[in-house]
This record gives structure tokens, sequence and C-alpha cells, in this order.
């Protein structure tokens, strides 16, 4: 009874996640319900075996009506399965898919075959139960057949994809180019994370998969399944006075496995019914609109990958010229039948809207003509319908809002304290030696927080802000891929360092506060943090792994010998808050100065190179545009060094061009662009 009370928990998990995804959908309003909780994987699979248990059960006489009617709800709930995983497949790779469809099929033979015995060993017709199981039999193999159908296109359709997301690519980079000889206003960044978000939305492997002619097939066929079930059964509990009559050795649990797999069914079928609606909105939209059509059997991605496959070269193993000719003639046959019957499949769609130049536009009030342009279709698709591209907008702006919602306001309050000129940048450290942006961040804080006189209220504050600020600052380190070991072990050396101090409050394990204490004048506090850091480079350079920790020492030896030397010999009894004034001052300087890059970083998240990402990618992108809303419009008056390129996106490259003093080194921001890219194709202006 055990097995069958895991198989039960099995299915309400299933349940759990198909709902979820339904849940999800409606929230971002995308009635195809991308799979994001109820996908195919190896352990999806391992979990349908387990549940499938009655269906493929040939040893158990099972001849009460519940017993059968639980077997019906399992090959039921197998197909309602199948439906939501088809639109999964679309975000897997060649290597994934395949590995994945052999698995699924495995498994679907299996339960066909399992279930066929069982109707040659039982002739009885209950209610129609009999037609029901031929019914589910002949279902889940129509379900396979097109699903392969379908998957067969992914190749070729993000081929298609990818390469309209370049050509509109680069229509966006000369359109920021051409325009961006004033300020790139906040209008203006959100309008190009809108173009890349209708591109990414509309060219999502899963959504070209959910608007097929094929999805809507899969849609119809779990309908029917589930209709013909729920009727049968509400006329076999009925007419037999309740969940009784159970004769099996599994007793009770075919009562459970009977409801619980049916409440999946019934759950189950939303997504798919929707994508059927969804696919038959798509499809149909153009209908009455279409003013020129041309006949076609079937556009091309539907046999692509089958035709490649007729056309390749048999491999090099293959010896004898005999042999040869007789695989190559019978792979040829075979292929051409499956041409044939993909054909078949799809090919009741015969007539295919021209893709002219005067189907681009979109009739569309809610969004603007310009987003239109950027709508991402397979050869032989409409018109996107009016109420997709207006959720979508929608949902962009939900995003944008959310990140309003959610901007750092202590590291806003910390930013106020910058100098225009972000003089702190160079101010930190007299020694010219390599940084990272966040190095100095932490090292700095680790020195104000560590300051005998100063209030704990303000040492939160700071961190809070600091925080926050590291955030970003990780963000454009990232985003600008800091590469080579010397940027990497510093990045590191930061992270260790703050990992410390946000959580314990010590500096490489060291409690500074505690230390600070003993020497109570500004020459003694220097002397302090110079021996710390000192004893701290012998010992990591003693262990082989402790290279970021030495970097982070060195780091404290420079900064505090530089920050400590203006102050050694101060006697005023004010000097704490003093210097925890100037460190913090410092510090939103160098932040400061390393967030001008965001903008520039919004564009590195819109466009992704990876099609499985895109979505993801610039939903990250929108938010962080709203978040950083009011850290734009305090860093709008600072004035920017003159840095073409990537430079601007390394505190190495400020440091070098300011310490130049040359009078004309720093202007103001309203006539500074940054390059959003390194080919200079899009400049970003921090104005607002």
């Amino acid at each position: 009874m055990d097995r069958h009370v895991c198989c039960n928990s099995i299915s309400c998990l299933f349940h759990i996640a198909m709902a979820g995804d339904v849940i999800h959908g409606i929230r971002r309003k995308k009635l195809w319900f991308p799979c994001k909780y109820f996908s195919m994987n190896a352990a999806s699979l391992t979990v349908i075996a387990v549940a499938m248990k009655l269906s493929v059960d040939l040893t158990t006489a099972m001849w009460g009506t519940i017993d059968t009617l639980a077997k019906l709800s399992s090959s039921g709930f197998m197909i309602i399965v199948m439906g939501n995983f088809l639109i999964s497949f679309a975000s897997m790779n060649n290597k994934e898919i395949f590995m994945n469809i052999v698995a699924l099929g495995i498994l679907v033979i299996t339960i066909s075959v399992n279930m066929g015995i069982q109707l040659y060993t039982w002739r009885e017709d209950l209610f129609g139960m009999y037609i029901l199981r031929i019914f589910n039999i002949v279902s889940m193999l129509v379900l396979f057949v097109t699903m392969i159908s379908s998957i067969l296109t992914i190749p070729a359709t993000k081929r298609d994809m990818e390469k309209k997301y370049n050509e509109l690519h680069e229509n966006v980079c000369e359109g920021g180019k051409s325009e961006e000889t004033e300020n790139l206003t906040d209008e203006k960044l959100t309008e190009v994370v809108e173009k890349y978000w209708v591109m990414a939305e509309t060219g999502s492997p899963q959504f070209v998969m959910a608007r097929s002619v094929t999805s809507a097939m899969l849609g119809a066929i779990c309908l029917a399944t589930t209709i013909f079930f729920v009727t049968l059964a509400i006329a076999a509990v009925l007419s037999d006075g309740g969940l009784k009559g159970y004769d099996s050795t599994y007793r009770w649990s075919t009562v459970w496995i009977f409801m619980i797999q049916s409440i999946g069914v019934v759950v189950g079928t939303i997504a798919p019914i929707c994508r059927w609606f969804t696919a038959i909105n798509f499809n149909c939209n153009n209908m009455f609109n279409n003013h020129h059509k041309e006949f076609k059997l079937v556009e091309t991605f539907w046999i692509q990958r089958l035709v490649e496959w007729k056309e390749a070269r048999l491999p090099s193993q293959i010896r004898g010229m005999k042999c040869k000719r007789v695989i190559g003639n019978v792979k040829i046959l075979v292929l051409k039948l499956s041409i044939c019957i993909q054909i078949w499949i799809v090919g009741k769609r015969i007539m295919k809207v021209d893709l002219g130049s005067e189907s681009i536009a979109l009739e569309t009030k809610n969004s603007s003509p310009k987003l239109d342009l950027y709508v991402l279709r397979l050869e032989g698709e409409p018109k996107l319908p009016k109420s997709i591209l207006k959720n979508m907008c929608y949902e962009l702006n939900q995003l944008i809002q959310m990140g309003k919602s959610r901007q750092p306001q202590n590291l806003l309050e910390l930013l106020r304290k910058s100098n225009n000129s972000f003089k702190g940048v160079v101010d930190f450290d007299s020694n010219q030696v390599q940084y990272c942006w966040t190095l100095p961040v932490v090292t700095l804080t680790s020195i104000a927080i560590a300051l005998p006189g100063i209030e704990n209220h303000m040492v939160k504050r700071l961190m809070g802000s600091v925080s926050e600020g590291l955030r970003y600052a990780s963000l454009v380190e990232e985003s600008f891929s800091y590469k080579g070991d010397d940027l990497l072990n510093l990045k590191c050396a930061a992270d260790v360092v703050w990992a410390g101090v946000e959580l314990n409050g010590k500096w490489l394990d060291k409690n500074l506060r505690k230390h600070l204490l003993k020497g109570r004048t500004m020459e003694g506090t220097r002397q302090t943090l110079a021996d710390i850091a000192e004893k701290a480079t012998i010992e990591f350079q003693r262990n082989l792994t402790g290279g970021p920790k030495v970097l982070a020492a060195n780091s404290m030896s420079t900064i505090s010998q530089t920050i400590l030397n203006d102050y050694k010999c101060s006697t005023d009894p004010h000097v704490d808050r003093d210097l925890f004034e100037k460190l913090s001052i410092m510090t939103a300087d160098i932040l400061g100065a390393c967030l001008t890059n965001l903008p520039r970083v919004i564009i590195r998240k819109c466009y992704c190179s990876a099609i499985e990402e895109r979505d993801k990618s610039v939903r990250r992108a929108a938010r962080l545009l709203g978040e950083i809303e009011a850290i734009r419009g305090i860093l709008k008056h600072h004035e920017l060094p003159r840095l073409s390129g990537d430079q601007a996106a390394y505190i190495d490259e400020w440091c070098s061009y300011m310490m130049q003093k040359d009078p004309h080194s720093l202007v103001p921001s309203s006539n500074n662009e940054i390059s959003a890219f390194g080919s200079g194709e899009l400049h970003i202006n921090v104005a607002k």
C-alpha cells in the first residue's frame, strides 16, 4: 500500500506543478501558459513511470468499476501530461530533445502495449469503458506522433528566429547610433528596452511552439479526452452507487488514485486548451484582413530538418559500396515517407498569408507603432493579435513599476554625498595599483565601520548603503566580463572581505574595531591597520589558497596609509566622525562613478545571445530600469571623464584619466556619451 500512497503523492506534485504554470500564466497575462514549473526532464519521466503503475499492471485482477476507472484515469492523466509537456521541448538543446523524446517514446509504447494486452483479456463493456480504453491508446499514440512532428521543427524555427532577431538588433543599434547626439533620456532608454522586450517575447521558443497548429491539435485531443473520461466516470459512479465495488488487491487505494488523477486530468487540461485557443486566435487573426494569399502546402521549417537528414551523407564508417547503396536508398525512402507524413499532419492549412512589407505593421491602438516592427514571426505566420502585444506592453510596464517600488533608498542617501566630479575615485589611493570597483569600496567601508568613535546606527546605515551599492557594482563588473586572472582575483577578494564584514563585522576574521580601540591617536590607528594588513599578507602568502586574501590585505595596507596620512597629527576629538564622513564620501564617489555604467548594463542584458535565456535577461533589465531611475536622477548633474567604448566600465581607466589633471578632463554629463557596446553602436548617458 505504501507504494500506492507514494503514487498518489507523486500525482499531487504534478497537479501542483501544472496548477503553478496556470497561475503563473494568468498573472503574466500569458494565456498560452509557458512551462515554468512543469517541464520534461529525467526526473519528471521517472515520476510519470511511477504514477502510471496501474496502467501497466498486468498481474493484478481489477474487475471492479472503480478499479477500471482508476486505470482509465491513469491513462487519461498520461495524455494530459504529454499535452502539457510539448512546449517545454522548445527550451531544450538538440541533445536534450533527443534523449527526452526517446525516453518518452519508450514509456508511451510500454503503456500502449500493456493497455492493448488488457483490452484482449478484458472485453466486458461497462458504460463505454472498453471504447475509452481504445480511445486513450489511439490518443496517446497520435499525441506522440504529433509531438515528434512539432519537435522536428525546433532547430529550424530557432535558426529563423535567431536570424530575424539579429537583423532587428542591428536596427536597434543603428537607431541608437544616429539618435544619440543628445542625451539618452529615461524615455529613450525605455524605448530601447521595449524593442528588445517585444523581440524576446515574440521570439521565445516556447511561444513559437505554443502558437503552432500542432499545439492546437494537442489541445483538441486533451479536451476530447477530458470530456470523454469525465462523462463516463460520472455515469459509472452514479449508476454504481458511489465510489465502491473495488475487487482488486489495491482495495481503497484505487479510490484515491482515481480521485487524485481525475483532478489532475481536469486541472492539466486548462493549459493545452488555452494554447489551442491561442493558436487558433493567432492563425485566424488575419483571416478577414488578408488581401493577398498564395498556395503553399506547408512552410519550409516544418520539413527542413527531415530534408537535411535526407540530403546528408552516410557515415564514413559504412564500408562496401553495395551496402552503402542499400542503406542510402532505405534512408531516403524512410525520410521521404516521413516528409509526406509531416506534410499530411500540418498540411490542412494550405493557404499561407503573404508576409510582405504591407503586413508588418500591426493595427493596435495599445502599443507604439514602432514596437510592431520588432515582432518576430515565422514564415507563413499572420500578424500578432492585438491582445497579445497589448499584454506584452502591460507586463513590461508592470516590471518597470515593480523596479521603481524597490529602489535602493539607503544607497540613494549615500550617493547624495558624492562629489560632482567623483574626486574620491582618485583620492582613495595615491599608489597607481590595479583595482576593480568593489575592492576599494569594501576596504574603505571596513575602515569606516571600524573607527571606535562612531555610533552603531551610523555604521548600520553605511553598511546598508554599501550592501545595496555592491549589488549594482557587481552587475557592472559581471556585464563587462572582467577577463584575466588579475581582475577576477580582485573581485573575488572584494567578495571574501564583504562576506565577513556584512555577516560578522570582521575584516578577514579580524575584529578591526577591537584592535583600533587600543590606539586612540590617528597615528596609532594608521599603524594598527598597517600592522594588521602586513600580518595578514604574511599569513596568507604562506597558504597557497590565499591569493584573494593577499590582495585584500595589500588593498587595506595601501588605502589605509593614503587615507590616514592626512590625519596622523590630528588632535581633534571629533576626528573619527570627520574621517568617517570622508570615507563615506569617497565610497559614494566610487560607487557613483561605477553606477554611471548601469544604462549600458541594461542594454547588454537586453541583448542576450542565448535564445532560451532572452526572456529572463530582458525581464531583469526591465526591473533594473525601474530600480535605477532615482540613481540616474542623482548622477545626472555629475561630471564624467571623456572615456570611449568600454573604458568607463573600469576604475583604472577613470583613475588614469583623472590623474592627468587636465582642466578639460571632466565635462558635464549633459555632453557626455557612454558607449553601450564595445563597437560604439549605441551610446548611453546618465542624464535624465
